[in-house]
């Protein structure tokens, strides 16, 4: 970078560069630079958030882009799908949700710096009670059943 006629290499943080429209060397503006006023790096641009769970009713089952301006609020409103639809199964009969809690992942973008929420987690505890009396012994000779079917071992 030259400052009045100085030839002095100066080095800026990415991080602390923000909303910088490229230029070209003959100073016009770069033709792939968005018109909303950010200009996505190529990370940022190429980065797809889907959904895992097994909730079908949910969005991002499929993968779909979000901008790292946008991420906190669209992938917070995602779990709150979760949450919606852990709800709905605590107030089923014999159903009764305990809890329900989101946490969210944060993420620095490592070619431009931007702070990003990169995913989300929903964690959420129902108690269901016995209806049938026989359940109860059905799930303790199932558990038998499952005993010792998931082993360790350090080879």
């Amino acid at each position: 970078m030259k400052i009045d006629g100085m030839s002095n290499n100066y080095t800026i943080p990415i991080s602390n560069v923000g909303r910088v429209t490229p230029v070209n060397a003959d100073n016009s503006v770069d033709s792939s630079a968005k018109v909303k006023g950010v200009s996505e790096c190529t990370t940022c641009e190429n980065r797809m958030y889907v959904d895992g769970s097994n909730e079908s009713d949910v969005s991002f089952k499929a993968p779909g882009h979000i901008s790292p301006e946008q991420s906190y609020a669209k992938v917070m409103s995602h779990e709150q799908e979760h949450v919606s639809n852990a709800v709905a199964k605590g107030n089923e009969p014999n159903a009764q949700l305990m809890s329900a809690t989101v946490s969210l992942k944060m993420a620095t973008c490592p070619e431009c710096g931007r702070r990003y929420v990169s995913g989300g987690l929903t964690k959420s505890t129902i108690k269901y009670t016995e209806s049938i009396p026989y359940e109860k012994g059905r799930k303790t000779i199932e558990g038998s059943f499952l005993k010792g079917m998931n082993i360790d071992k350090a080879i």
